[in-house]
């Protein structure tokens, strides 16, 4: 029988989660202008080789999932990742004065190598150590929390390590490596080992599609994909809507840090209230609340400092909901009798989708506004910034909130 986890067990379980955010956010933020502006790779080359990675990356994340679910090692395939991830991001952060694109696009595939490898073993791993939904919601927690400590650490530390940008990434490359080797070990070697099941679907049939056969699953995928969209637009749009239409630049960074220490904050909440109403009812709960958050933001202008501030507070207070709760539902579906798949093939496409979201928020939100006339400089198209930063996530939000109200009782079955 799988041991009875103490809190000493899931926090152990939960801290890898920070250094892998603190990987994820330079790689999709500081690396594209640091190439650009430092490095000085053509914008276009730029451009190609970094939708080639991601691409790459969201489709391998599948296979890596069946992979791992036909060997069933999970700590086996974070010892894998570590090297990729410490190589992968100091070669990211000192590339060389010669064939820097080369040097680029080979770093970013070991970079992501890693990461996949790392962040599906470890949810598939929370996934079996679980004995119930609750516990299974206390491991998702833990995860998420540390990675948004990971998150807020990555966003501030660069400026903090130096006043060069260059140097500050460089030596948060170095800092990133250290946290790497600590807290890997510690979820290594403080958390217990599930004791597994016999597999539900013989090795002979299953599939890297295997997932996808699983009503449940799809109907759980699709609204995870519109509730995705829905966050990752404004994260797209925030420093643009900051910068042009409240015209307060200079406060970007304490926006982005009070939002995501918000989610942080919020988590033992949303989880004290999916114990009380249900998850997915949680779920809502926190689509809702994110909802009247932008909505009362399409209502601010220039110099709405404070009142911004209380949006990203709101918001990140919902964002918990958001990074705990479905993933947890997830896992529960992948721990039934009846799943299609073992719990690996179900977080590689989770993952595949959660890197889609991003690409799909981009694909959508940008071209949409250059139609609508607006310029990144503010000079035209404010007002459509405003509606598309503000307005379309509550749309998607709705939906999604929607659909899951409409298959509440499927998606909140436990094994």
């Amino acid at each position: 029988m799988t041991p009875v986890l103490a809190p000493r067990h899931w926090l152990a379980y939960g801290a890898l989660g920070l250094p892998l955010a603190m990987a994820a956010l330079p790689v999709y933020v500081h690396v594209p202008r640091f190439y650009a502006e430092t490095v000085g790779i053509d914008l276009a080359l730029l451009g190609a080789i970094l939708l080639a990675a991601r691409l790459l990356d969201a489709g391998l994340d599948p296979l890596i999932g069946w992979w791992g679910d036909r060997r069933r090692v999970r700590r086996g395939m974070i010892l894998l990742a570590l090297p990729c991830l410490a190589l992968g991001m100091l070669a990211l952060m000192h590339p060389p004065a010669l064939h820097a694109a080369g040097w680029l696009a080979l770093s970013l595939a070991i970079t992501y190598l890693g990461y996949s490898l790392a962040s599906i073993g470890l949810q598939a791993w929370g996934a079996e150590l679980g004995r119930d939904s609750r516990e299974r919601t206390l491991l998702t927690a833990s995860r998420e929390g540390f990675g948004l400590l990971g998150v807020v650490a990555a966003a501030v530390l660069p400026a903090l390590l130096a006043a060069d940008a260059a140097l500050g990434l460089s030596r948060l490359a170095w800092v990133f490596v250290g946290l790497l080797a600590a807290l890997a070990g510690l979820t290594l070697l403080a958390t217990p080992r599930p004791v597994l099941a016999p597999p539900a679907v013989p090795e002979a049939t299953a599939s890297p599609l295997a997932p996808l056969r699983d009503a449940a699953f799809r109907r759980l995928l699709a609204v995870y994909v519109s509730s995705g969209i829905a966050a990752a637009l404004p994260a797209t749009l925030v420093l643009f809507f900051v910068a042009d239409v409240l015209q307060a630049e200079s406060w970007g960074g304490a926006f982005l840090a009070l939002y995501f220490v918000a989610g942080a904050a919020g988590l033992t909440f949303w989880v004290k209230l999916a114990r009380r109403i249900g998850r997915v009812r949680a779920w809502i709960a926190g689509m809702l609340l994110s909802s009247l958050a932008f909505v009362w933001a399409y209502g601010l202008g220039a110099g709405d400092v404070g009142a911004f501030a209380l949006v990203c507070l709101v918001s990140g207070l919902a964002l918990g909901t958001d990074l705990a709760l479905p993933a947890a539902l997830l896992a529960d579906l992948a721990e039934r009798e009846q799943g299609s798949a073992r719990a690996g093939g179900y977080f590689g496409w989770w993952n595949l989708v959660t890197k889609l979201n991003l690409a799909l928020a981009a694909g959508i939100a940008l071209p949409l506004l250059a139609w609508l006339g607006y310029r990144p400089d503010g000079s035209e198209g404010t007002a459509a910034l405003a509606a598309v930063y503000c307005l379309l996530p509550v749309g998607f939000k709705l939906i999604s909130a929607a659909l899951a109200w409409r298959w509440r009782h499927t998606l909140e079955e436990s094994p």
